[in-house]
Order: structure tokens, then sequence, then C-alpha cells
């Protein structure tokens, strides 16, 4: 009993319990970064499952079908850095489900988004939000979250410094490692998914706090001992080299200040199986720029996995237009934009049994444009028509 008891909980966490049947039919289908796309084909999902990708395929009667001549379909798409952490958010336990799923399509879904990775908000709405979604009262994307980052001790960045002070309250700020192992504990308590650390926190625009490398270690090992994976914004060379050398999993930004940044430091993190997120449109009014994107090709030619992510939510403006033209002026070819939104993260999250590709047994979670990416334009990647999650529609761009 207890096993079924386990399947059951971990089927209604991966597929919630509003599993649709759909046929997208006649489209371009992209099954993978690497692969080439089948066209005028089909996939089938039943149960939220995909269970049949081609051409000439049967459709069951009473199956939904989508006609998708001039789609391109793909992966359903990961954002691995947002924020629900704009007020409009609270409360998100009793706000109206339409509301919610409005906000939603607002934010992400109407850019293709099926997965998302918060690095940072109120756990206690989130988490009901998370809770809401997956029953399927209301339509979104899957949350993974970190609840509330921890930052160095007296260090909060110059930016939340007129936060309500009942939100700063929240922020932790250990001054010991053991401190660090209760916090971390705390948000994994609440029902948090990964660890998120500010390792070089920005107090002013010219003064980096880096968090001490001890405490660093800390929250990994409490992280890592509870499967998670640790997230941290480095912010400079310093931020950087201590989430370096305390376990860090994944660098939330590209590091903005590059002073001491060279290759031989780029082709450590790239040693230590370090993934970046470059978030290259929060910096695109930098003076610096076109050597942050040069950091991020580097990084990549290094071998250094990349996944998408845009900060959306901390950023108020929702188009992802900028971040796909920043990351296509990095010298990203669509391949590989495609594969830090679908099988790297995927991968990196140890879930790509059922999630990033277009494959028999992957969770029916698609995202369908209007454009085809491999024609050179990076704007495609925006021309989202559908965003399917476990076979429901959950945005249409008509």
């Amino acid at each position: 009993m207890k096993i079924f008891l386990l399947a059951l909980m971990l089927v209604v966490s991966c597929c919630g319990v509003r599993a649709q049947d759909l046929a997208v039919v006649n489209a371009k289908v992209y099954t993978s970064p690497d692969s080439p796309p089948v066209n005028k084909a089909s996939v089938l999902i039943q149960a939220g499952k995909i269970t049949a990708v081609g051409r000439h395929l049967t459709i069951p009667p009473g199956v939904k079908t989508l006609p998708c001549d001039g789609c391109v379909v793909l992966a359903g798409f990961w954002n691995t850095h947002v924020h629900f952490m704009e007020p409009k958010w609270a409360d998100a336990a009793h706000l109206p489900a339409e509301q919610l799923t409005r906000q939603l399509q607002e934010m992400l879904t109407h850019s293709g988004f099926t997965t998302v990775v918060d690095l940072g908000s109120d756990p206690s709405n989130t988490i009901a939000l998370r809770r809401r979604i997956e029953s399927g009262e209301v339509a979104g994307p899957h949350i993974y979250t970190a609840g509330i980052p921890l930052y160095p001790k007296d260090a909060i960045p110059f930016y939340l410094k007129d936060a309500p002070p009942s939100v700063v309250a929240m922020l932790g700020q250990p001054a010991t490692p053991a401190e660090a192992d209760t916090l971390v504990k705390r948000n994994i308590a609440l029902g948090t998914d990964v660890v998120k650390l500010f390792t070089g926190s920005i107090l002013t625009p010219s003064h980096v706090v880096p968090m001490r490398l001890d405490i660093v270690r800390a929250a990994v090992e409490e992280g890592h001992r509870h499967g998670q994976l640790v997230f941290a914004h480095p912010t400079n060379l310093e931020g950087t080299r201590v989430a370096m050398e305390g376990g860090v999993d994944v660098l939330a930004h590209a590091p903005e200040n590059l002073a001491g940044i060279d290759d031989a430091f780029i082709a450590q993190l790239v040693a230590h199986h370090m993934v970046m997120i470059p978030t290259l449109k929060l910096f695109s009014q930098d003076a610096d720029i076109a050597n942050i994107r040069a950091a991020v090709k580097r990084f990549h030619q290094l071998g250094g996995p990349l996944m998408f992510g845009t900060d959306t939510g901390f950023l108020a403006d929702y188009d992802m237009g900028e971040e796909y033209r920043q990351l296509s002026l990095a010298g990203l070819n669509y391949r590989e934009v495609l594969a830090m939104l679908t099988t790297s993260p995927a991968q990196r999250f140890r879930v790509s049994e059922h999630k990033g590709r277009v494959a028999v047994g992957m969770n029916g979670d698609l995202t369908i444009l209007s454009a085809d990416p491999a024609s050179g334009d990076p704007s495609a990647f925006t021309q989202v028509r559908y965003t399917v999650r476990n076979g429901r529609v959950i945005y249409r761009s008509h």
C-alpha cells in the first residue's frame, strides 16, 4: 500500500490531476535540439504522456486535435531563473483561479514556459500557487522554488533595502555555518526544491560583499544532503570563486564584473562541473555587455552547460525577445539555445527521462511556435502559438 501511495504521489507531482489527451497534427516537430525536424508529423498525448510521434498517425476517437499547419513543435521550454516576488502574488492561496492563470500567462506561459525555477520569493505564496497549479485549478507551469535566499551577514543587496521591513526581516543572513544549515533546513521543511545563495551581494554599485566560504559550504552540504541543486548569485570574481570552491552547482547569472575572470578561471568553473544561466537581458544596458557575452560564449566553448533564464519577476518586463537577441549576439546558434531551453535543464534537474524531448514516454509538455528558429531569426523563439502542459493547452495566442 505504501509503495502504491508513493507512486500515486509521484504521478500527481509530475503531471497534476488535469493531464489530458491531445493530438497536435501536421506540424514540423523537433524531437530534440540535435535531431533534424520531422515534417508533417503529429504528436499524440494520452493521459498527459506522449504516446506517439511521427507521420501518418492514427488518432484515437475522442482525442482533441490541434490542427497545426505551419506550426513548429518543440519540447516544453524551461525558464530557470524567475521570481514570484511581485505584490500580485501575495495571498496566492486565495486569489481567484482565473486571475492567477491570467498572471501566469502574462509572465510565463505566453513565452512557452512549461517549467520554471523560482530563485527567491515568499514560499507561503509560491508553494500555494504551485499547489493550485498541480491540482489543475490554475493553468500554469511546473514550479521549482528556492524559497528565501541566503545572503552574507549584514549585506542585503542595495536594491532590496527599500523592501517592507517585514520582507527584509525574512531574508536569511547566516553568521555561522550552523545558522546556514538551519536556514536551509527551514526552507526545505516549507517544501522548497533548490537552494539560492548570494555569494556576491551588491551592497552598493561599487561594493560587492562575498559570502564566507565556510558558510557557503555548509549551505551546499545541507542542500546536497537533501538532493537539492544549489544556485548562486556571483556578481564578480570573488563571489564566483566562493561559489565554485563551496560546491555550488549553478551560477544564477553570468558574472557582471569581469575583472580577473580570464580563460584560465573560466576553465576552472567548467572543471568543477558548474552550469551557468547567462541572464543577458539583465545586463543588456551595461557598458560591458559585449565582454559579458564573450565570457558566456567562452564558458560554453570550454564545455560548460548553459540553461535559459531571465530573472523575470525581478524584471517587470516579461518580453523574452532581448534575451534571445543577446544569446544570438553571443554567438549561440538556435540548437544551442534550444538545448538551454529543454535538454540542458532537464538533465541538470535529473528529470531527462520524462522532460526535455518530444518522444514516446515523455511528459506531454510542448511549446508550439508559429516560426522556425532554424531560420536564423532569434525572435522565432518568441512567436508562441500554444503552450501545452501534460496535454492541456495552458496558453494560446488566439
